[in-house]
């Protein structure tokens, strides 16, 4: 009997063994394709990547759920660098900027991080884009921080309650973060790869991912471990300021304009666009063809949307 629980033993041993040295190896191989192409600042979570291009009035973009700074300067950037300053960050935690394990992941706490780096660049009230949870994010930024945001361009963006979680973030919901670091050292990375069709056809579905977007887009940066990890903490907290945002949605201290896709399958448009507008006319909503990628699968509508939207032009 012994004998029989010492080789179950070695086995599990073994196939831990064996996934975090599959893990580890992926995620060199995901980090020598897709390196920094940025520049660092430091703030109170440690360093910040981000991009800076363009000359003009100064914008601030914030990516969403798992994402990273790729999903904006894969093409948006570019559309809107000959008439502004943009400026896409990895959100703390995400893409190649630095986050302690402990460090508060709801989207006030967010947002907080995001006024440090306005401040680290002397930014003068930019615009700030937000797109999925950067959106709920932006909203707080606006409501906390009134004085460092000129006005609100959010594309696709978590608003309020009321949509049923998507089957592409099922694996997200752990609440431990013991747990979560030691499904994001095993099985998260293979399951990943596995589930990465499945995943891609909610997200950007009905449009086509591109081509490059592992690299270019930046999404094999979404196979390390310590993006499972952190985007599973951003999940499990994404909801905890909605009621603060709803309320303060009445007295919002500079414009907002909401742009969706109208087949979005992440985000309804019914719930998070005209149902907020209903409650809010003041917020101008635009629907337009796609789905939720919109920075990536329709950067030129995004583009004009954003100049329309600019108060600061």
């Amino acid at each position: 009997m012994m004998t029989v629980i010492w080789l179950l033993v070695l086995l599990i041993a073994a196939t831990v063994t064996a996934l975090v040295w599959f893990t580890w190896n992926t995620m060199r191989k995901v980090e020598a394709a897709v390196p920094p192409r940025g520049q660092f600042m430091d703030i109170s979570t440690g360093r910040l990547h981000y991009v800076d291009k363009g000359q003009g009035p100064a914008i601030v973009m914030i990516h969403g759920l798992g994402a990273q700074l790729g999903n904006f300067d894969y093409a948006l950037v570019d559309a809107l660098s000959a008439t502004h300053r943009c400026i896409a960050i990895d959100r703390p935690g995400m893409g190649w900027s630095d986050r302690p394990d402990d460090a508060p992941a709801n989207p006030r706490a967010q947002a907080g991080y995001v006024a440090e780096a306005i401040d680290a660049l002397g930014l003068e009230r930019p615009l700030i884009v937000g797109h999925s949870l950067g959106g709920a994010i932006a909203v707080c930024l606006a409501q906390d921080f009134p004085e460092k945001a000129r006005g609100l361009a959010l594309l696709a963006p978590l608003t309020r309650g009321g949509d049923a979680p998507s089957a592409a973030f099922a694996s997200l919901g752990i609440k431990s973060d013991l747990v979560r670091k030691a499904l994001a050292w095993t099985l998260a990375t293979p399951i990943g790869l596995r589930s990465t069709d499945m995943v891609f056809d909610l997200i950007f579905g009905p449009d086509p991912v591109p081509p490059d977007y592992s690299t270019k887009g930046g999404g094999l940066l979404g196979l390390r471990p310590v993006s499972f990890f952190n985007t599973s903490r951003d999940y499990m907290a994404s909801l905890a300021d909605i009621k603060w945002m709803r309320a303060g949605y009445a007295d919002m201290p500079v414009p907002v304009a909401v742009l969706f896709g109208e087949d979005d399958r992440i985000l309804s448009v019914e719930t998070q666009g005209r149902k907020l507008v209903a409650d809010h006319p003041a917020i101008r909503l635009e629907v337009t063809q796609g789905g939720h990628m919109l920075p990536l699968t329709h950067p030129q509508a995004c583009a004009e949307f954003i100049r329309r939207t600019d108060p600061g032009i």
